[in-house]
C-alpha cells in the first residue's frame, strides 16, 4: 500500500471499494435530487415522461403573486437574519470578550435553545405575542389601560421576531469559537493609539471576523428562507405568504401543482446559491483575516467598568426571551384544560394533557421514529463524511476538491425544496425499483443529505490536524487502507465524530421542513405530529408534548456527554 499523500488513492485493494462506495453515495444524495428537480420543473405534471416544457416557469414566474412572494421571502429571511446576526454576535462579544459577571453561567446557558424545535419556539410565541391569546399583550393592556395589544405577532415583524430569536443561539456558537481564536494584539495596538473601544470594535474587530460573520450571514439567510414553521403558523394566518408555505399549498391541493412548485423550488434554490457565492467571494482570500500566528496570545477580556452590569442586565434580558418566557408558557399551557391567559387557571391545573399524549397513537410513533432516524441519520451521516473528509484532505486525488464541494452544496438547499426534489425522484416511473416513499428510508435519506456540510465542515477540520506520518507507518507495516481508517483514524477522529453525532441527531429529531412532505401516517415524525395537533387546535396537546421533547433531548444530550466523558472525548 503506497503512503497517503500520493497523486490519487493508495494501490487498489478490496478495501478501497468503501471510499469509492462513499463517492458514489455522495453523488447519489446530492447530484440526482438538484437534477430530478431541475428535470420535474421543466415536465409536464412534473413527470419528464410525459414530455418537457417551459409552461411552469412562464406561468409561475408571470405571476405578479411571485413576485410578492419572493419579496416577501428575502425580506423575512433578510430581516430575521439581521436580528440573529445582532444578537448572536453581540452575545459572543459580551461573553467572550468582557468581563460581565457570571458569563461562563450564560455560555452554557446559551446551548439550551439549540434544542428547543423551531415549531415549538413558534408555537411559545404565539401564546405570548397573540393579539388576542398574547400572555405578554395582556399583562401590558391591564398595567397600561390599552384597548389594543401592543405587540401583534401576526406580522411581517412578528414573523421576523420569532424566527431571529430562534436563530441567534447558532450564531452565537460561530462568534464564540471566532472571538476566542483571534489575536488581540490589533486591538490593543489601536487602544494604545487613543482609539476608543467602539471605534476599535468596529474598524479592527468586526474586519477580522468577517470570514466568520460571512459564513453565520450565510446559515441564517439560508436558514430563513428554508423556514417553515414561521410562515406556515404565523405568516399564513397574517396572510403573508412566502416560498415556502406557497410551495406547501401547491403540493397539497388536488391535483398537486408538481411542476408549478418545482419551478418556485428552483427559484428559491437559486436565491440560496446566490448567498453562497456572495460567501465565496467575500472570503476568497481567506489569508487576509489570519491573525493567529506561531506566537502565542491570549485572548483579551476587556473591563467594561460599571458597564459590566449593563451586560449583565443585557444577558439576563436576552435569556428571559429566549428561554425563560417560551418555556414558562409552554409549562404553563401544558397544566391546563384549555388556553386562557388568566392566573384564574391555575386553580385547574391538570395531567390531561399529558394523558391524552401518552394515549395518542401518531405522537408515540412519532417520538419513535424521531429518535430512530435522528441516530440513524447521525450516524449515517458522520461516517460518510469521516471517508469523504480523509478523500479530499489526505489525497491527492484529482477532483477531490468537487467531492468537498458537493459535499457543501446542500448547505444551500433548503429543507423544503429538498422535499419536493425527492418526491418528484422517489414518485417517478425510474425509481419504481426502489419503493421508498412513504416510509422513514426516504426521511432518513433526506436528513443525512440535508446534515451532510455540517457532518464535513466537523471532520474535515479535525482530519487536517492528524498528521499524515500515522497513517504512512501503518501503511509501512502493511496495513490495508481499512485497517488504517478503522484503526487510527477514526478513533483520533472521536472527539469530531462525537461533537457532529450529537448536533446532527439534534436537528434531526426536530426537522420539520423536509419531513412535512415526505411523511405519511406510518412514517410521521414528532415535528409533524406537533404541527397537525396545532392546526387541529389542540394547543394545550402540543404544549404537553413540546415540553416532554425539551426534556428528552436535554437528558439524551447529558447521558450522550457522559458516556463520550468516560472514554475521554468531552472536546
Amino acid at each position: 500500500m503506497a503512503v497517503p499523500r500520493t497523486r490519487g488513492l493508495p494501490r487498489l485493494d478490496s478495501a478501497l471499494l468503501v471510499p469509492l462506495a462513499a463517492v458514489l453515495l455522495l453523488l447519489y444524495l446530492v447530484a440526482f435530487p438538484l437534477t430530478v428537480l431541475l428535470l420535474g420543473s421543466v415536465s409536464v405534471e412534473g413527470e419528464p415522461t410525459k414530455g418537457l416544457t417551459l409552461a411552469n416557469y412562464l406561468e409561475t414566474y408571470s405571476s405578479p403573486a411571485t413576485y410578492r412572494l419572493l419579496a416577501n421571502s428575502v425580506l423575512y429571511a433578510f430581516g430575521s437574519s439581521l436580528l440573529a446576526l445582532t444578537l448572536g454576535t453581540g452575545l459572543a462579544w459580551i461573553i467572550e470578550r468582557t468581563n460581565t459577571p457570571g458569563r461562563r453561567a450564560f455560555f452554557a446557558l446559551s446551548l439550551v435553545p439549540l434544542i428547543v424545535p423551531g415549531i415549538v419556539s413558534t408555537i411559545a410565541w404565539i401564546f405570548l405575542l397573540s393579539g388576542q391569546i398574547g400572555v405578554v399583550n395582556r399583562a401590558l393592556m391591564a398595567l397600561t389601560g390599552r384597548q389594543d395589544p401592543p405587540f401583534d405577532i401576526f406580522s411581517l415583524g412578528g414573523m421576523m421576531w420569532a424566527e431571529g430569536l430562534h436563530l441567534s443561539p447558532l450564531v452565537f456558537l460561530i462568534m464564540s469559537a471566532a472571538f476566542k481564536s483571534m489575536d488581540p494584539s490589533l486591538e490593543e495596538s489601536a487602544l494604545t493609539s487613543g482609539s476608543n473601544t467602539g471605534h476599535t470594535l468596529r474598524r479592527i474587530t468586526l474586519p477580522i471576523l468577517l470570514p466568520a460573520f460571512a459564513s453565520a450571514t450565510l446559515i441564517m439567510f439560508v436558514r430563513g428562507l428554508e423556514s417553515f414553521e414561521v410562515p406556515r403558523l404565523i405568516g399564513v394566518p397574517a396572510r403573508i405568504p412566502v416560498l415556502t408555505s406557497q410551495i406547501f399549498d401547491q403540493l397539497h391541493e388536488y391535483p398537486a401543482d408538481y411542476g408549478g412548485a418545482g419551478a418556485l423550488a428552483v427559484g428559491l434554490l437559486g436565491i440560496s446559491a446566490a448567498g453562497v457565492w456572495l460567501y465565496q467571494r467575500l472570503t476568497h482570500r481567506a489569508e487576509r483575516y489570519a491573525t493567529v500566528t506561531g506566537k502565542a496570545f491570549r485572548p483579551r477580556v476587556l473591563d467594561l467598568g460599571r458597564w459590566r452590569y449593563a451586560t449583565l442586565a443585557a444577558l439576563v434580558v436576552y435569556f428571559l426571551l429566549i428561554i425563560g418566557l417560551p418555556f414558562g408558557i409552554l409549562l404553563f399551557a401544558s397544566f391546563i384544560p384549555f388556553y386562557i391567559p388568566s392566573l384564574d387557571m391555575l386553580s385547574k391545573l391538570t395531567l390531561d394533557n399529558y394523558r391524552f399524549v401518552f394515549e395518542h397513537p401518531s405522537a408515540r410513533d412519532g417520538v419513535r421514529n424521531s429518535l430512530l432516524l435522528g441516530a440513524t441519520a447521525a450516524t449515517a451521516t458522520m461516517a460518510l463524511t469521516a471517508i469523504i473528509a480523509w478523500i479530499t484532505t489526505k489525497t491527492r486525488l484529482r477532483g477531490r476538491s468537487a467531492l468537498d464541494f458537493l459535499a457543501f452544496v446542500p448547505i444551500a438547499i433548503p429543507g423544503l425544496v429538498l422535499g419536493v426534489s425527492f418526491i418528484l425522484q422517489y414518485l417517478s416511473p425510474a425509481f419504481r425499483f426502489l419503493p421508498i416513499y412513504g416510509t422513514l428510508w426516504i426521511l432518513v435519506i433526506a436528513y443525512t443529505t440535508k446534515y451532510l456540510p455540517y457532518g464535513m465542515r466537523t471532520n474535515s477540520s479535525a482530519m487536517l490536524q492528524i498528521h499524515r506520518e500515522l497513517e504512512e507507518a501503518s501503511a509501512v507495516s502493511g496495513a490495508s487502507w481499512w485497517t488504517m481508517f478503522r484503526r487510527i483514524t477514526l478513533p483520533l477522529l472521536r472527539p469530531a465524530l462525537v461533537a457532529g453525532w450529537l448536533y446532527i441527531f439534534i436537528v434531526s429529531v426536530r426537522e420539520l421542513s423536509a419531513s412535512v412532505l415526505l411523511v405519511t401516517s406510518e412514517s410521521t415524525v414528532l415535528a409533524v405530529v406537533i404541527f397537525d395537533l396545532f392546526e387541529s387546535g389542540k394547543s394545550n396537546a402540543v404544549a404537553a408534548l413540546s415540553v416532554m421533547l425539551i426534556f428528552t433531548l436535554v437528558l439524551i444530550v447529558i447521558a450522550v456527554q457522559r458516556i463520550t466523558g468516560r472514554f475521554g472525548i468531552k472536546e
